[in-house]
């Protein structure tokens, strides 16, 4: 009899309907599409313009998306995490109202976050529960706003990043597939290197922090490229390692879409050929907490019942970490 282990049974997801586009940015700052594209990747990003919305508009888009698609029954859901770096609010937690809002009225929920390591994170802690047999349907949900926290003037940040939220069901499984194995570390040094400065307990928002733009998302760029390179690779190349897998074992690449270059040495570091990498940067540039969700979304209709993928991450703070799991379904094309 094999060990219960903790499949995704479902996907969805949401995107904004605005759509900014490195032309657009040449626009606003001093940068032009060849330069972004051929150093990021990235050719548009979606952005939440409405007033009035945040983080929790796009999780419970996402939420319903996963819903209509699956047929699942919202009161069924036992549990819900939203994976996220721009809740709502600072206290109440997004997560205890995206479920009410899609009538999850059974659920317990709270937000996790660990910067762009978040959903990944969030996989590890829905499969603890439903292995521990104490829960049997867990909607983690990774939505990020990232508009909401970048300066629009600054042209080393704001080419990077996009609004977008992706969900995944995990449900308990009996025949061996859903998460297999995780490798997942941190490091304190991280948040010299990336970063929002104000408004938290150390330096609460004030009218100077305010004027010094202190509340948007700082970046030492090439420390953080470094850092992510090496170990979202490291680990990526840990996790196969430890469980005796080959490139010819691996069916897909899911890793975190923050630069194009980072992808590309993860999966050479893996020596796994392109055409096994899942890669939507382009469209989305960096979603934060959503870009594995979207990803899984995104490439659903391609995904094979026993598919073995892995996954890979890197974030603020820093956090970085790789899963290994096994596809529990056969995706529509």
């Amino acid at each position: 009899m094999n060990r219960l282990k903790a499949a995704i049974t479902a996907v969805g997801a949401y995107v904004p309907e605005h759509v900014l586009t490195n032309k657009m940015l040449e626009t606003m700052v001093d940068t032009n599409d060849e330069w972004i594209t051929t150093r990021t990747g990235i050719k548009q990003r979606h952005i939440l313009k409405e007033e009035g919305k945040g983080t929790s508009y796009m999780a419970i888009k996402a939420a319903e998306d996963l819903l209509q698609k699956s047929g699942a029954n919202p009161q069924e859901i036992d549990m819900v995490i939203v994976a996220t770096a721009t809740p709502d609010l600072p206290v109440a937690a997004t997560a205890a109202y995206v479920a009410s809002s899609i009538g999850a009225t059974n659920a317990f929920s709270y937000d996790l976050q660990a910067a762009c390591s978040s959903f990944l994170f969030g996989m590890s802690t829905a499969a603890s529960y439903i292995e521990a047999g104490r829960y049997k349907k867990i909607l983690l949900i990774g939505a990020d706003k990232m508009s909401s926290i970048i300066d629009y003037t600054d042209r080393t940040t704001c080419i990077i990043f996009g609004d977008g939220a992706g969900a995944a069901l995990f449900e308990p499984n009996e025949e061996g597939l859903g998460l297999q194995d995780e490798y997942l570390r941190s490091d304190g040094i991280g948040r010299d290197y990336l970063k929002i400065e104000a408004g938290g307990s150390v330096l609460p928002a004030s009218e100077e922090t305010v004027k010094n733009k202190q509340h948007y998302v700082f970046q030492d760029g090439k420390t953080v490229f470094k850092f992510a390179v090496s170990n979202m690779a490291d680990v990526a190349e840990k996790i196969m390692t430890r469980n005796n897998l080959t490139k010819d074992d691996i069916q897909w690449l899911v890793p975190h879409q923050a630069n194009k270059r980072i992808i590309d040495a993860t999966a050479n570091r893996v020596d796994l050929d392109p055409s096994k990498v899942m890669v939507n940067i382009q469209k989305y540039g960096n979603t934060t907490s959503a870009t594995l969700p979207l990803l899984l979304n995104d490439y659903e209709g391609q995904l094979k019942k026993g598919d073995n993928l892995i996954f890979a991450a890197f974030g603020g703070g820093f956090t970085w970490g790789s899963i290994y799991l096994k596809w529990a379904y056969n995706g529509k094309q």
